[in-house]
Parts: C-alpha cells; structure tokens; sequence
C-alpha cells in the first residue's frame, strides 16, 4: 500500500483497520493505527462537539456578543483551528479595550442617590435602580451599560433649588421641567437605538441589507433632535417594521416547509423500516423532535445522543455482517462437500456395476477373487468417504448454529441500542417516549385486571435558584443525585421518568392514592436523608408532588394534567408537599365555578 500523506487518507484507513482488526473505536486505539499509519503522526482532533455546546450557551445581548457568536460559530463551520484562535484572540482583545470603570460608576451613582433632583424622588430613584438590578440578572457588562444610562439620566435632571444652593450654584430655573422632559427623551431614544442594534440587528443576519438599514435607524434615532426630523424618521421605521414582517413571515413559511420536508423523510424511512426493529428508536427520536419546539440545546442533546447510538449500532451491524458471512461460507462448504460426495457416491455405483458385469463373465475362481477385491477395496473407500463427509456435516451443523445464536444475539443488542434513546440522557430515567409505553403497558395491565395504577408529578423545589448560584453544572448534577434517591426509594416494579426540565413523573401500579401518596412522602423522607454535597457544602434538595389516579377511562394525559394540578396547590401551600389530585368530576365542577 502506497504511504498515506493526507489526514483524510489517514483517518479513513484507521477506521478501516479498527474495522479489521475487530478493535473497539476507542480514542486510545484510533490515535494509536493513526500513529502507525501516519509514521508517528498524530491527530489534533477538532472539538466540534464541546465547542458546540458552548456556541449554544453564548450570551448575544449586545453587537461585541453577537460578533463573536458569529465567528465562533464561522470555525466550527469551517473547522478551523486558525479562525477559532482569531475569534477568541479578538475576544480578548475588546475584553480588554472595553474593561469597565466600576469603582467611576459606583462613585457616581452613590453621588446621583444623595443628590436631589427635581424630577427624580428618592423613591422613583429606588424604584429604578431595583429594576435595572433585577433586569440584568448575572450579565455583568448589561448590568455596567445599564447603570451607566441610569446615572448618566439622573445628572441630566436639574437639581433641587436647596442642593443648587449648597453647591454654589444658581436655583434651578422654571426651564427644568422642559429640561427633564429634554433628558428622558433622549434616554427614550437611546434605548430605542439600543433595541434596532442589539435585538432586530442580531435577528437579521441573513439579511445584509436589512441590517445595514437598522444600524443607519439606530444611529439617526441617536442624534435626531427636531420634529420635523423624528416624524420623518419614524415613517422610515414604520416602513423598516413593514419590511421586518415580511422577512419575519418568510422564515416562518421556510421553516414551516423544512420540518414538513423533513417530517415527511422521517415518515418513509419508519416506512420502509418497519422490518429492521433497530431503527424504530432514531426514528421515534426524529419523530418527537419534529413535533416538539427546539432550540440548540435540545438539538445538540438529540445529536450527541443520535452520535453515540450510530456508532454502538455500526459496531454491531459490522459483527453481523461478519457473522452471516461466516454462515454463508459455511454453507456453501456444506454444498461443495454434497457435491462431492454424490460424486463419489456415483463412482462407487458406476463402479460396482462394472464389477457386477465382470461376475457375470468370470470362468473361473481367480478371476471372481480379484473382482471380489475390487469390490471389497471400493467399499471401504466410499465408507471412509461418508464417515469422513458425516463428520464434517456434524461439524458444520454446530458451527453453523453457533453462528445462528450469534446473529440471534447481535439483532437484539441492535434492538437493545436502539431502545437507549427512549431513555433521558443525563438522568438514565425514561423520556417522554419511554414513560408513554410505560404508562400504555401499565395501564393496559390494571384494566384487565382491575387494579389501581397512580401517577405522581414531581417538581424541584426553587431549581432555578440552584441553577442561578451554582451554575447549570451543578443543577444538572442535582437531578442526577434526584433521580438516584426517587430510584432506591421506590419499589421494583415502580417506573421513574424525567418529564422536562426539572418535572419527574413516578408510574405507580397496585396502589390506591393514599399509598402512593405516603410512597412519595417517603421519596421526600429518604431525599432529607441522604444530602448532596457540593465543595463539601450539603445542598438539600426538595420537591413538590401532586398524585393522581387514573380512573376508568380516564386518558394518561388527563391523569397527568390532574397531578401538574395538584403539584401546583403543593407549591401554593408553602412547597416540600405531596397534594392528592381532586377527581375529574370534582375539577370540572371546580373549573366551571
């Protein structure tokens, strides 16, 4: 084989021989046949994946964000390592350029506090600084801008005639009100100015034009003073919203026609799939994707899960191949032996017959002893013939139902890897795929029966706070740890499904609500119990339950929405609760009054 230069080539025959040599795809093994091929020569393996996930959790409040956002997502497109660098060198470079003056702002806004001003009460004042700090959540540089323009419009109000008279200066003259009214207005257009930029200019990425029209509007609301000059400006703007819609209509009307596309694809593979019982899983993903909303997130999520399964699935789809190759070799085997066989078998018969004519022509004794011979030696021949063809028939037959066993057993593992994405990826618990089958089977089972079968709707207690002081990291790690204890606290035959977000649903067979009501109460005993530690810090964990069971006739959906019902009364009374659900009669009556 000629020597392989190009990392394309490289990687193409690493994959080949970790095929061939029966090697499980690993990193250690891909970068070891990648050395060996490549004469030493090892792969810098783009991060595609990470960097993805944290294309999805960039922040894009203002251009500088944006900006980056873009070029970042540009590298990833383009793989490269060179554009990547560039964009986070750039980011580091406005970083510094645009570090803010904390301690210049807290000054002057501490000054603009104790100072009086004619438009601005101390309430009011209290009132917007409250606001802004709960606006701006945990985005320093929104927070920085944002206090800025709120210092920046108190010092544009005129002071109180006593402050001007403490300072030396002369008594606010009766032009402050109209000077008040000057300030908030160009406050009132700067924040326009802010929105074309920051949320219309982001939104228009595809549309070069467009977005150039928004960054000369934001510009001109900034410095358009007159009248006659705004009225004619925001007949621009009233002409630029018009032409927003349209494109807003557009990419309504192509995504709109993409997931139809798409959904109609997904719909003629489950199609022509419906023998191949391995598929049905990727398919029932794409499927409840198509109809759910999305975001990177969720679809970053389906693609890591989808990524995995292909590989486990194309692992074993190799061994299968391997495996029916191997039968057909061996029955092919199987007919060549047959074939000679029956062609030793009709020499053996040509050849007695032969015999059997120089009997009938023998004239004396020696030359019956001779054919006698020839006879005697033909036989054992062909004896040895058979006993040699029965053995290698009694072994190809267990060969051949070894192999039988094996692609037995490598279709269910296929079925089996399927089957992972109907599980939620970070807790283990079921999805909403899963917890539907689950919840048909259950149900299906109590009516013939008659049993009662409960469903509990549980939320975590205050999780966005968790989320907001220690990181989506470690909120994540929480609902593990969550779903970990629900698992050791419920009976075998209880089935644990992760709703959304921070929602659990527990499938409860074989019990009346007043059980299944003490079974979460107990899940909440046991969660007190057992804390999560974080930086040796115990976190406790607590969760809000609504229980209902599901009557007769009664839909899964209807059974849920009556738990979210009561989980909600439990939030209502003060949180940490488990709320029996009222019947179905009951909340009718009750949603009719």
């Amino acid at each position: 084989m000629p020597e392989l230069t190009q990392p394309a080539e490289i990687a193409r025959e690493t994959f080949r021989r970790l095929a061939a040599r029966r090697l499980p795809p690993t990193p250690e093994n891909y970068r070891t046949l990648y050395r060996e091929i490549g004469g030493g020569r090892d792969a810098e393996p783009f991060p595609e994946h990470e960097l993805k996930t944290i294309l999805g959790a960039l922040p894009r409040a203002n251009p500088g964000q944006a900006k980056f956002a873009r070029e970042l997502e540009s590298a990833l497109r383009l793989r490269s390592w060179p554009s990547l660098k560039a964009a986070l060198v750039g980011l580091a470079r406005e970083q510094a350029d645009g570090e803010h003056d904390w301690s210049r702002l807290i000054r002057e806004l501490l000054a603009a506090l104790e100072r009086r001003h004619v438009a601005f009460t101390p309430a009011r004042k209290r009132q917007a600084l409250d606001h802004v700090l709960e606006a701006s959540g945990s985005d320093a540089d929104r927070l920085f801008e944002r206090l800025d323009s709120l210092t920046a419009s108190w010092s544009q109000s005129p002071a109180s005639p006593a402050d001007a008279l403490a300072a030396d200066l002369p008594p606010a003259s009766a032009a402050a009100p109209e000077a008040a009214a000057t300030a908030q207005d160009g406050a009132l257009r700067e924040l326009v100015a802010q929105i074309i930029e920051n949320a219309i200019g982001t939104l228009l990425a595809d549309s070069p034009s467009l977005r150039e029209e928004a960054d000369r509007l934001a510009e001109e609301f900034r410095k358009t003073g007159s009248a006659p000059d705004m009225e004619a400006l925001v007949l621009r703007f009233r002409r630029f919203a018009f032409s927003l819609q349209w494109v807003a209509e557009d990419q309504a009307e192509l995504k709109a026609a993409l997931l139809h596309l798409l959904t109609l694809i997904v719909q003629n593979i489950s199609e022509l799939s419906s023998d191949d019982q391995w598929l049905h899983g990727q398919v029932g993903m794409l499927s409840d994707l198509l109809t759910g909303p999305m975001n990177v997130q969720r679809l970053a999520d389906i693609e890591r899960r989808l990524k995995d399964v292909i590989l486990r699935q194309s692992n074993l789809k190799q061994s299968l191949d391997d495996a029916k190759d191997r039968l057909k070799q061996m029955l092919a085997g199987f007919v060549d032996n047959l074939s000679a066989f029956s062609t030793a078998t009709s020499g053996y018969h040509d050849k007695i017959g032969r015999c059997a004519e120089r009997i009938s022509q023998a004239k004396d004794i020696a030359e019956l002893s001779l054919v006698v011979d020839e006879v005697m030696r033909e036989t054992r021949t062909i004896q040895l013939d058979t006993q040699r063809a029965h053995d290698e028939l009694a072994e190809m037959k267990e060969r051949a139902e070894d192999a039988e066993r094996a692609i037995a057993r490598l279709q269910t593992e296929l079925v089996q890897t399927s089957e992972l994405v109907r599980q939620d990826y970070l807790t283990g618990a079921l999805n909403r795929k899963g917890l539907d089958e689950a919840l048909d089977q259950e149900l299906s089972r109590s009516r013939r029966h008659a049993s009662n079968l409960c469903v509990a709707l549980l939320d975590v207690d205050n999780f966005k706070r968790i989320n907001d002081e220690h990181g989506h990291q470690i909120g994540d790690a929480a609902l593990v740890h969550l779903a970990q204890v629900i698992r050791d606290a419920l009976r075998p035959h209880d089935t644990l499904a992760r709703y959304g977000g921070e929602e659990f649903v527990i499938v409860i067979p074989d019990t009346a609500i007043e059980e299944a009501v003490e079974v979460m109460r107990r899940v909440q005993r046991e969660l007190t119990k057992r804390f999560y530690l974080h930086d040796n810090q115990r976190l406790l964990i607590t969760f809000s339950a609504g229980v209902a069971r599901i009557e007769d006739g009664e839909s899964r959906e209807s059974a849920i929405r009556r738990a979210d019902a009561a989980m909600y009364r439990a939030k209502q009374a003060g949180k940490n609760r488990v709320v029996p659900a009222e019947s179905p009669a009951t909340e009718t009556a009750t949603a009719a009054a």
